[in-house]
């Protein structure tokens, strides 16, 4: 386990270095998308995004915003339960080249194969300190279809600086929440004295 210093775009080697535990943080362009920006990537396959994601971090996140005069800011900026984009993070990550994805709780083993595949990693963020990881907000780039999927759901592109993750899924296929899903199994096996399926 290590502290590493990241920048956006990421490149393959750079992602494939970092293993679980590994503390992470971020800096660069970090792209804001929820259940509706999800659906949309898969079912449309927007070519718009293709740039923008590519060797780019996808954040779960629906932040609070204020807009003052021209300009948008963060007021909080808290990760939301990862476990909601299983069905379409794969198939992100192959397409758009994505090459992290942040949010709370991780994800499954279709997300950690895709990490493995394509070199891609899942870095988790601290629940319940939305208001200081707004502070790591330090520009917001663009809005993408604010007016049609709301605040929440829309893609806010943010630059941040030293925005603080772990690794807890790697590109080598190893994953935390497997890990300690399987010991915890594993404890209560012991404690009722008996097998459970």
């Amino acid at each position: 386990m290590s502290m590493r210093e990241i920048q956006t775009p990421l490149d393959e080697t750079t992602v494939r270095s970092l293993r679980v535990g590994d503390e992470v943080f971020l800096s660069g362009v970090l792209v804001t998308a929820r259940d509706v920006a999800h659906k949309f990537m898969v079912e449309k396959k927007p070519t718009f995004l293709r740039p923008l994601l590519r060797g780019s971090a996808i954040y779960h996140c629906g932040p609070v915003m204020k807009k003052e005069r021209s300009t948008w800011k963060a007021l909080s900026a808290g990760p939301t339960t990862s476990a909601r984009e299983e069905p379409y993070t794969a198939d992100v990550i192959q397409s758009y080249r994505v090459r992290a994805i942040v949010g709370k709780g991780g994800m499954g083993p279709r997300t950690l194969e895709a990490c493995r595949r394509f070199g891609a990693v899942y870095l988790h963020a601290v629940g319940g300190a939305a208001v200081s990881l707004a502070q790591r907000v330090v520009h917001v780039r663009d809005v993408l279809k604010l007016d049609e999927f709301g605040m929440p759901e829309a893609f806010w592109v943010f630059e941040v600086e030293g925005f603080p993750t772990v690794v807890t899924m790697d590109a080598s296929g190893a994953s935390l929440h497997a890990e300690i899903a399987a010991r915890s199994h594993m404890a209560l096996e012991r404690f009722l004295g008996r097998a459970i399926r």
